[in-house]
């Protein structure tokens, strides 16, 4: 990745303080900076496509994009702290079964997600239309954090399609399978009623990483399987949090061996 167009990416929405307000501003983005990062491939001009191309380029992209390479690149961001790679994973499992479709094909009852009833049964926040959308802010949470709405059919594709043009051989090490089994062990240490921050905090030792790299990387997990919440009486103390995929799981739902096996059996 190049440096200066990801410093000039981050540096668009983020300061020293947090968030620019310059994001409330939309498409508004020119200039020799954008346009220097746009030729690097880290910034994009607004974007107009609809729920179907986005589906049909989905589907075209796990042509090429494979489970085990997403998996490679997780584990590969864990020393490396590469927290782009990450969220592929994520996007990769929640658009692998979606089946061809156009909006509206499918009926829904009630619409939790999407009020498109293929969208909505895979868990994907996805709209008819998109006019003029910012995908820059969306490749800004990715580059910062590892991906920020990671349930959004317009972020699964972003995400995927620059995946798909990583060249980088993704190198898993011992040091990477060994983060590994240090976050599922964390996992099992986790008493039944702690909740997903108390697993963050245990996973604070597990691979280097930010509070919110850490809430990120929850994230993913839970909308990949690997975090699922179990059929079995709720025993958390307290009330909401800052979750989405992880917001009701606990530490007796543990992890899913068979998710971690069908990603990473190979690497354990």
């Amino acid at each position: 990745m190049d440096k200066k167009a990801k410093k000039i990416l981050v540096s668009t929405f983020w300061s020293s303080s947090g968030w620019k307000n310059f994001p409330n501003i939309p498409n508004t983005f020119a200039g020799e900076d954008f346009l220097y990062a746009k030729s690097k491939g880290l910034m994009f001009d607004p974007i107009t496509i609809t729920h179907d191309e986005l589906v049909n380029r989905l589907h075209e992209l796990h042509q090429t994009v494979t489970k085990e390479r997403v998996a490679a690149a997780f584990l590969h961001s864990l020393s490396t702290r590469k927290v782009h790679l990450r969220s592929a994973l994520s996007s990769w499992a929640r658009t692998s079964q979606l089946p061809l479709h156009t909006y509206g094909q499918r009926s829904v009852v009630r619409p939790n997600y999407s009020s498109c009833g293929d969208c909505n049964f895979h868990g994907l926040m996805s709209n008819q239309d998109y006019v003029n959308e910012d995908l820059n802010v969306l490749n800004f949470e990715r580059v910062k954090w590892g991906g920020v709405r990671l349930n959004k059919l317009l972020y699964c594709w972003l995400d995927l399609e620059l995946f798909r043009k990583e060249e980088e051989e993704f190198e898993v090490t011992g040091e990477d399978a060994a983060m590994l089994s240090q976050m599922t062990e964390a996992i099992q240490n986790c008493a039944e009623h702690e909740s997903a921050r108390q697993l963050e905090k245990r996973w604070k030792d597990a691979f280097p990483s930010s509070k919110n790299e850490r809430d990120k990387t929850m994230e993913i997990w839970g909308f990949a399987g690997l975090l699922a919440q179990r059929d079995t009486p709720r025993k958390l103390r307290g009330g909401g949090n800052d979750f989405n995929s992880v917001a009701g799981w606990q530490g007796s739902d543990g992890y899913s061996r068979e998710a971690l096996e069908f990603y990473f059996g190979a690497f354990l």
